[in-house]
């Protein structure tokens, strides 16, 4: 079964509640060049270190975050976002039950001549 994404034109409500113990991750959408994620992570879950081929920005929407980076470690608090280069090994980690929109750029940028 296909996830359902949003349409063109299509307001979401990209804040939602934690559920308790349940990391869920929703792709609100994806076209060619673009993917966005809303992540809801209850405090002391994430995601181990992996790495994603296109660069990618992690905003944090409620609670706190912790993005580990290349043995470094950044706290984004509600309105802060993060810009991870493409290919680079990072881990996220909820300090406090939260709420995250990740936005994943699927192609390389084209070379201007």
């Amino acid at each position: 079964m296909a996830i359902p994404h949003t349409h063109p034109g299509q307001p979401v409500d990209i804040a939602a509640a934690v559920a308790a113990g349940a990391l869920s991750a929703t792709a609100l959408f994806k076209s060619r060049d673009l993917e966005v994620i809303r992540l809801l992570i209850p405090a002391g879950k994430g995601l181990p270190p992996h790495r994603v081929p296109g660069e990618i920005t992690v905003q944090c929407v409620s609670g706190q975050i912790e993005i580990g980076l290349d043995g470094e470690s950044a706290q984004l608090a509600p309105g802060q976002l993060l810009y991870l280069t493409g290919d680079a090994m990072h881990s996220v980690l909820a300090i406090t039950d939260a709420c995250a929109l990740v936005t994943i750029a699927l192609q390389a940028p084209s070379t201007v001549l």
